[in-house]
């Protein structure tokens, strides 16, 4: 009977043994330990998130812009001072919150997960977000409250410290573009790629506002003489089809949004809606009808939601922004109705993309189908497996 005992297999110590040995908790770069939940966000948020804090930035200065006493005619002037400050403050609010806890997140992504921001960076379109902070933050400070002057010195550094950043992407992006065989425009060449003259026009518009004209005239001249190099090498060779992801049809609309800030920016650096000013506004409003008349062409990138949808948010909250100013030059009743159009249809689409955003946060967080991620987790994959 003994024997019997003795001879049985320590099954309980084998059980044991097993419970013991989990998985460990991953770590960063640093070999930090990361909590799952902490690691899965900084893995999925890339810069291509800020569209959603530039969307709420340019939301707001529209808000900002139809309340200025500057109006258009009494009648609609009568109709937009009856918009409560408040809620155009809260508007900012929501902006500068969202923007400072996607910033706060982006920046522990740049420490946890730096090999997936050196894979945004190589990625033909991930590096084109890498503007959007930047502009997001000049979008949020240009729609600021009254109480922050644009002739303020702290006005003043939060500008130039939003537009050197901006300025050295340009020197990187648009230097490669001419100089590294790799990288050359005919090559890397998409819709994203109008982002950077984004960028480069909104900086305008903040140096024009703090009476820097010739800095203005420098940020605008470089932006709108990339902008035709890029419209004209995209309309030479852009099916739609496979040069970019479907996902990402929506940045179409960026081909008449840069036109339309280049028009708003060059309004503010000559204080008046001149004749330039018009040619830009009047060929963003044919691009913008244009793509409005092929909705077949955005009909698979509607099928499931994702950020890039924020895509069409910004665009148009430009091109009403340029309509505002438009009406106000030339005061006539068609310019007001396509003023009230523009700005409606913006706001509506805005809010319909709050709320697909706030039932959507677990697809919006959680989706697969990025194919900046992709690229993003492919690139450290392969870099894990040379190291090993």
């Amino acid at each position: 009977m003994m024997e019997e005992i003795e001879c049985k297999p320590p099954t309980q110590l084998i059980v044991e043994a097993s419970i013991s040995s989990t998985d460990h908790p991953k770590k960063n770069n640093n070999g930090e330990a990361l909590s799952p939940s902490c690691s899965n966000i900084l893995t999925k948020i890339h810069a291509g998130y800020f569209r959603i804090s530039l969307s709420l930035g340019c939301q707001a200065l529209l808000w900002k812009i139809l309340t200025q006493p500057n109006g258009v005619s009494r009648d609609v002037l009568h109709v937009f001072s009856k918009l409560p400050s408040t809620a155009c403050l809260l508007l900012w609010c929501l902006a500068a919150l969202t923007q400072i806890s996607l910033t706060l997140v982006y920046v522990l992504r740049c420490y946890f997960q730096f090999d997936l921001v050196k894979a945004e960076f190589s990625h033909h379109i991930g590096v084109n977000y890498l503007y959007a902070p930047w502009i997001s933050w000049l979008a949020l400070l240009q729609s600021a409250p009254i109480l922050l002057q644009n002739s303020s010195l702290l006005y003043m550094i939060l500008c130039w410290t939003f537009i050197v950043p901006l300025a050295m992407l340009d020197i990187k992006i648009y230097g490669q573009w001419f100089t590294t065989e790799k990288r050359f425009l005919s090559v890397m060449a998409n819709p994203t790629s109008l982002i950077s003259v984004i960028g480069n026009l909104v900086a305008a518009r903040a140096a024009a506002q703090m009476g820097w004209k010739e800095s203005a005239v420098c940020m605008w001249s470089l932006g709108m003489v990339h902008y035709l190099v890029l419209f004209v090498t995209l309309y030479q060779r852009l099916s739609g089809q496979n040069s970019l992801p479907t996902i990402l049809r929506p940045t179409f609309f960026l081909f008449f949004a840069a036109p339309s800030m280049g028009s708003l920016a060059w309004n503010s650096i000559t204080g008046t809606f001149d004749t330039t000013s018009k040619m830009l506004f009047f060929f963003s409003l044919f691009l913008s009808v244009s793509l409005a008349c092929r909705p077949f062409l955005f009909k698979k990138s509607m099928r499931k939601f994702n950020v890039a949808w924020w895509a069409y948010s910004f665009p148009l909250t430009f091109l009403a922004m340029a309509a505002v100013e438009y009406s106000r030059e030339v005061k006539c009743h068609v310019a007001t109705l396509l003023m009230l159009l523009l700005s409606v249809v913006s706001v509506l689409v805005f809010l319909g993309l709050m709320m697909l955003t706030a039932a959507n946060i677990d697809r919006l967080l959680g989706g697969t189908d990025d194919p900046i991620l992709a690229f993003c987790k492919n690139k450290k994959s392969n870099a894990g497996a040379t190291t090993k």
